[in-house]
């Protein structure tokens, strides 16, 4: 094999490594369980080796000056608007784990793993858990 085909394959490898984190970086829309209608817009960013995201934008106006009143901690009365909710999602595979996910509406930390839709990748799978007990949301690209 040739230094030319080696080259090659391994900028195609490299790019599709950095493609498929760049699949997550950005804006997402959250989607309201109970209404179907969007929530907020949470920007995912990488942080050192690490992904986070934080709701950059509460879509309904009335709602956006509100607090966390049930969150614990540093979050405990703090704006929703501009508050980080994942912390510390790491690359394993196609997914993002090992990480947490914060509801600001109840303040409880869960267990977390997110990954792109196999069949959109216009929809981001972001899922809660305890233990085997989990719950699904789909955000969309924004």
């Amino acid at each position: 094999m040739n230094i030319s085909r080696i080259l090659i394959i391994t900028l195609i490898f490299i790019t599709g490594l950095a493609n498929a984190q760049s699949e997550i970086i950005g804006k997402w829309k959250t989607i309201d369980d109970n209404t179907g209608e969007a929530k907020s817009i949470v920007v995912i960013y990488k942080k050192g080796s690490k992904i986070y995201g934080k709701i950059d934008r509460i879509l309904k106006e009335s709602d956006r000056d509100k607090l966390c009143k049930e969150c614990e901690g540093e979050d405990y009365n703090k704006p929703i608007e501009g508050m980080v909710i994942l912390k510390g999602l790491q690359k394993d595979g196609n997914e993002y784990e090992d990480g947490t996910i914060m509801d600001p509406e109840n303040g409880k930390v869960y267990k977390c793993k997110i990954w792109v839709d196999e069949d959109d990748p216009n929809v981001l799978n972001v899922r809660g858990y305890i233990a085997f007990l989990f719950r699904t949301q789909k955000w969309i690209k924004a």
